[in-house]
């Protein structure tokens, strides 16, 4: 049996001026897709390597490109039009025919006008007059009929018993439009541009029912969803939201405004509370010029919002609809909405709510499906010489001290390869330098004094809070080794400050570099300005507020990211700003750099996320697919993965080898500004202006935890560095400390679980949260590890 789901088939139609219309193939990536196709560009390796598409404003899996005139859409499960029995079609095929050419008209199309016109054999005073069917003689209804049977294509394969489908808003007119489908170049002498057409978008919207029936449409389905039976109830009622938005849309677009203000008077109290953000832009919409630079109508049109439902549920609405002709309601749903369809137990209202809220609904669940590699690389075998304080040690009792073993927090993960991890050679990743081996074996001397943390044993916290800042903080950042503090401010500024008492000093010039010895042991102390030594340093160069900073891993660089639409990269041995790297045509809110150097990420309000590499002035990906800003990035341990946390209330995860979205995570009511990877790359939290932290298992694409406690957005979320412990910042002035061990041990991925969805989040928030810790009055902006357990948190003085 054939599902609402179905995607559209479409048929584009060649029209030439002479000759029988050609039939070109249905494109790949029509519909809601999740950003598909594919653009070549520098790979990480400053080669050749595919770069994700970006898609276009409402996330359609790649522009599909017929040479155009005319595309109809047949909805699945639909029959053909019939070329016979004209008497019965022609004053509609007459009438739908008529708006094609109007259209064609409106968009300067003369050339397929006239083909269009030639083929029908109609006159000229039918098209400028009212178009009303009655005007038309008997001969000229049938050819309308005729070439209309020609020009709609059905879906192949059996069809379903479905409901009848009056042509109006089934067929097809003037869709095609709707995903973009007009060719770049020129039609004629008319450039038409690569972008969907709002008002190609909106034309869908053109074909509708009797206004006057809209209330009593959506009446009639509530009174029934509300009678059906509890386990229906919760499932069907999905189906509220999308449905209002759309017909509350048709009656804009179609000038009933009237009608539509009485509609969503009526109706909008129904909605869910989440929900309500988006109620107040579409109140907004009164008229049909309010809808073409609307950027949220535009996103719920072109996306297809996705109802994940039992198959027991969609029979129930199924037969409903057959029963009562209710066509109104059903084109909608086959127009508009994909319907997810399961087989066994309904879910639950608890189950549902836990993972809507999203802009575009849920995820649909083969999104969820493919593998990810969230093992961790094997990190290089490093030799630890012994300290000096071990050989005393040794000397004094006569045998050494068993000190080493303890590293093995670090070390054990380097001498076996994780059975999940990618490939080491994947992706091209920086070599090791001297400094980054130093390094590594400071790290591995650090972990040996590390407190083991656990409800018994909390971290102490150390605050670092900014007072005057300089028309506000709006960025934090501190080095791995935790000697530097970066913030970013809207005046525009980037300032670091040591934290240590080693002072900043920048390298010396030139003229005095060429007089030091090279071959001196203390060569790097040698080159560094003693007069330049400070505790801060402040970085000119952004005109804009700064959203973004992060510090490379070896501390020789620092990233920032501004709302003048620019990141740029600063050395941290002269002070100075390296390259500003220009691909965001808007405020950047965030960047960071990855684990290993070399590559980092930027998100910004164009939606999209990209993919650089500090020696490329182009992105080597663009991640494009969400429908609102990109707030915050991060990336995976393995630097494999890229996370994504957006404003359309949506988490992605993006695989860096080929730029496709491997995972969707839906169930957060506002829109996520923080993210972080657990240490062993099993596990992601994220936080939102709903005030909740959610835990997501990446292999299986399953939410596994819920933490409520904050009661504004969460800006910051840190593992400890044993991943024992989750450390949350919020804007209600608290860090609040979780047990992130008891939060992911009794985590269910049955089978079952993964095929349906059907997820069951335990209450026990409060037996997971270990501390509440407030301050005066500072918002918690960031929050950082030290490499022994201590944590350290950050924000600017907030005056009430």
């Amino acid at each position: 049996m054939a599902a609402l789901a179905e995607e559209q088939t479409e048929v584009a139609v060649k029209l030439e001026p002479e000759g029988p219309p050609t039939l070109l193939p249905p494109q790949a990536g029509d519909g809601a897709g999740e950003g598909g196709g594919g653009t070549t560009n520098s790979g990480p390796n400053g080669g050749g390597g595919n770069v994700a598409a970006a898609s276009s404003a409402g996330g359609d899996g790649g522009t599909p490109k017929p040479s155009v005139a005319v595309s109809a859409v047949a909805p699945a499960g639909a029959a053909p039009v019939p070329a016979a029995a004209p008497e019965a079609s022609a004053p509609h095929d007459r009438q739908t025919l008529l708006a094609v050419l109007q259209f064609l008209r409106q968009s300067n199309l003369r050339e397929a006008e006239e083909a269009l016109r030639r083929e029908a054999r109609l006159l000229e005073e039918a098209v400028a007059g009212s178009g009303a069917p009655g005007e038309a003689d008997s001969a000229g209804a049938e050819t309308a009929s005729a070439l209309l049977s020609r020009v709609t294509a059905s879906a192949p394969g059996p069809s379903a018993p479905d409901p009848p489908v009056s042509c109006a808003s089934g067929s097809a007119a003037v869709s095609g439009l709707a995903t973009g489908s007009v060719a770049p170049g020129k039609v004629g002498s008319v450039a038409v541009e690569d972008q969907p057409d709002v008002s190609a978008v909106l034309s869908a919207y053109s074909q509708q029912g009797d206004p006057t029936m809209y209330e009593e449409y959506y009446s009639g389905l509530k009174h029934f969803i509300e009678c059906s039976l509890d386990c229906h109830r919760a499932e069907l009622s999905q189906l509220f939201y999308p449905l209002f938005v759309h017909m509350y849309l048709e009656l804009v677009y179609n000038q009933h405004e009237n009608e539509a203000k009485s509609f969503f008077e009526k109706f909008h109290g129904d909605q869910e509370c989440y929900y309500q953000d988006d109620l107040r832009v579409l109140s907004s919409l009164t008229k049909k010029e309010h809808m073409k630079g609307n950027e949220t109508m535009l996103d719920f049109r072109t996306s297809k919002f996705v109802l994940r439902i039992s198959r027991d549920s969609y029979q129930l609405l199924k037969r409903h609809l057959q029963e009562k002709q209710n066509n109104q309601i059903w084109n909608i749903v086959q127009e508009h909405l994909y319907i997810d369809i399961f087989d066994g137990m309904p879910r639950s209202k608890q189950q549902i709510d836990a993972m809507v809220g999203s802009l575009a609904g849920e995820a649909k669940r083969e999104a969820n499906k493919s593998k990810v590699f969230f093992g961790l690389l094997k990190e290089p075998e490093i030799e630890v010489p012994l300290d000096d304080e071990d050989e005393e040690g040794e000397n004094e009792e006569g045998k050494p001290k068993k000190k080493k073993p303890k590293k093995d927090s670090i070390g054990s993960k380097s001498k076996k390869q994780d059975p999940n991890a990618p490939p080491q050679n994947r992706i091209p990743l920086p070599e090791l330098k001297d400094s980054d081996k130093l390094d590594k074996i400071m790290n591995m001397k650090e972990t040996t004094k590390r407190v083991r943390l656990g409800p018994d044993c909390l971290p102490s916290i150390c605050f670092y809070t900014f007072l005057n800042a300089y028309q506000g903080l709006t960025a934090v950042d501190v080095t791995d080794d935790s000697s530097l503090i970066a913030g970013g401010f809207a005046d525009s500024t980037v300032r670091v400050w040591s934290v240590t008492p080693k002072k900043l000093r920048s390298v010396k010039q030139a003229a005095d570099l060429s007089l030091i010895d090279k071959e001196s042991d203390d060569v790097l102390e040698r080159i560094m300005d003693e007069k330049t030594a400070s505790e801060l340093k402040i970085l000119y160069g952004h005109s804009g507020p700064v959203y973004g900073a992060s510090f490379s891993p070896d501390r020789n660089y620092l990233l920032s990211s501004s709302e003048d639409g620019t990141v740029r990269l600063w050395s941290l041995q002269t002070f100075t700003c390296l390259v500003g790297y220009k691909g965001h045509n808007y405020p950047v809110w965030d960047t960071q750099f990855s684990p290993y150097g070399y590559y980092f990420v930027s998100g910004g309000h164009d939606r999209v996320a990209r993919l650089w590499a500090t020696d490329h002035y182009q992105p080597l990906r663009i991640f494009a697919g969400h429908l609102a800003d990109v707030n915050c990035t991060r990336f995976h341990p393995n630097s494999n993965y890229v996370a994504t946390g957006s404003a359309d209330r949506t988490v992605r995860l993006w695989d860096v080898l080929n730029g496709n979205c491997v995972r969707i995570f839906t169930g957060h009511k506002g829109p996520i500004h923080s993210l972080t990877f657990s240490p062993n790359g099993r596990f992601l939290a994220t936080g939102a202006t709903d005030g909740r932290v959610l835990l997501w298992d990446i292999g299986h694409g399953l939410m596994v935890g819920e933490l409520k406690g904050h009661t504004d957005t969460v800006c910051s979320l840190r593992f400890s560095r044993d991943g024992e412990i989750l450390a949350s910042g919020s804007m209600d002035n608290t860090v609040r400390l979780w047990d992130a061990v008891k939060a992911f041990e009794d985590v269910e991925t049955d089978d079952f679980t993964t095929a349906t969805g059907h997820i069951n989040l335990p209450e026990n928030s409060q037996e997971l949260l270990l501390g509440t810790y407030m301050t005066k009055s500072t918002p918690v902006v960031h929050l950082h590890f030290t490499r022994r357990n201590l944590v350290l948190a950050a924000g600017a003085y907030s005056p009430q």
